[in-house]
């Protein structure tokens, strides 16, 4: 096990971030065989967690990190951390059996890898067997039919989607390269439950050696957690949503750039993030409505048409949901009511 109040013992990880991907996930040595659960980490695999995290049809997400030894990540305020080559960023799906109960149990559907080459980030995905003891390489992705308990104790059911290979970059593609989302130090800023103890994550991967140049923890920002009001105030929330599960496209290096919408966290001109903002161009994904933020009318809001839809032609984000985020969608539709209309004047940067 991984002794996080000291030293890091040697890698169990077998990785040529050059070589083509591994058949199945194993090989590499991410998750200890014969492990108390299929995702137990081996020694230098750290595991991480967001403040507000991207909804995928309400499945559960197990966050890791790897890094080589003798290399260490650069911290960023409000980019990605820039990371060493070879290093690798996964990503488990699942479903709890029960939302309101995890210990009823869960079933890994897939792990994503990001693995950082010298010719840029690749995305490998890896579908989980009905016995939960293996994954294997799915270049073309596949579908899973999955079911739950839900919140509200009724039965569920998705037809889940794993992208295939070429998707990735859907979500990933920054000024026409792929590169990771999550590991920023907005949405890192908080505890983790390590098997040492609780500790704020990025001050775990500064003292480990896994993060140069971050400073005190109190001087980083931080998105707070969108379904926890004790977190932020509603705009501060709605905003936090936005940033996970809009931004990645809708910024100034994302494939929705030419829309005009910035929806990062901490952009500051409510212009960019569409009030009283006319779509660049018109078409079925504005439906009859003028502007992509209406103040306090969100039902002539295109933001929300378009968040609320499950049309392929019409919902945003385009991928990898087959479902609505109930509980997301009346947050943003909570912040469009209460807010006012801008002053006259107000001007797109």
């Amino acid at each position: 096990m991984l002794v996080f109040w000291g030293s890091l013992a040697a890698s169990e990880v077998v990785i040529d971030p050059e070589a083509k991907p591994k058949k199945v996930l194993s090989d590499y040595g991410f998750f200890k065989v014969g492990g108390i659960s299929p995702l137990e980490p081996s020694d230098r695999v750290i595991p991480y967690d967001l403040n507000t995290a991207l909804f995928s049809d309400y499945a559960s997400k197990h966050r890791h990190i790897w890094i080589p030894e003798g290399t260490i990540a650069l911290y960023k305020e409000n980019d990605v951390f820039e990371f060493p080559l070879g290093s690798v960023i996964i990503k488990s799906f699942g479903y709890y059996h029960d939302l309101r109960d995890h210990s009823a149990g869960e079933t890994i559907m897939e792990t994503r890898l990001l693995v950082n080459t010298a010719k840029g980030w690749k995305g490998y995905p890896y579908v989980w067997n009905a016995e939960q003891t293996e994954a294997t390489l799915k270049v073309a992705g596949t579908t899973m039919d999955m079911e739950w308990i839900h919140m509200d104790g009724k039965k569920r059911s998705t037809n889940y989607i794993i992208p295939n290979m070429n998707q990735c970059k859907s979500c990933h593609e920054q000024s026409g390269k792929l590169e990771p989302l999550g590991p920023r130090a907005r949405n890192l800023n908080k505890t983790y439950p390590y098997p040492g103890g609780e500790e704020n994550q990025i001050s775990l991967l500064s003292r480990i050696g896994y993060l140069s140049g971050a400073p005190d923890p109190k001087d980083i920002p931080r998105v707070p957690k969108w379904d926890d009001p004790t977190s932020g105030s509603v705009e501060e929330r709605a905003r936090g949503w936005l940033d996970v599960n809009c931004m990645h496209c809708h910024n100034p290096n994302g494939a929705g750039d030419t829309t005009g919408l910035d929806l990062s966290y901490h952009q500051r001109n409510p212009r960019q993030w569409g009030v009283m903002k006319a779509p660049v161009a018109a078409g079925r994904g504005a439906g009859d409505f003028l502007f992509d933020i209406v103040p306090g009318n969100p039902d002539e809001s295109i933001l929300v048409y378009r968040i609320e839809s499950t049309d392929p032609g019409v919902m945003m984000p385009e991928l990898p949901r087959r479902l609505v985020d109930e509980e997301g969608v009346a947050l943003i539709r909570e912040w469009i009511t209460q807010m006012e209309m801008p002053a006259e004047g107000i001007t797109q940067d």
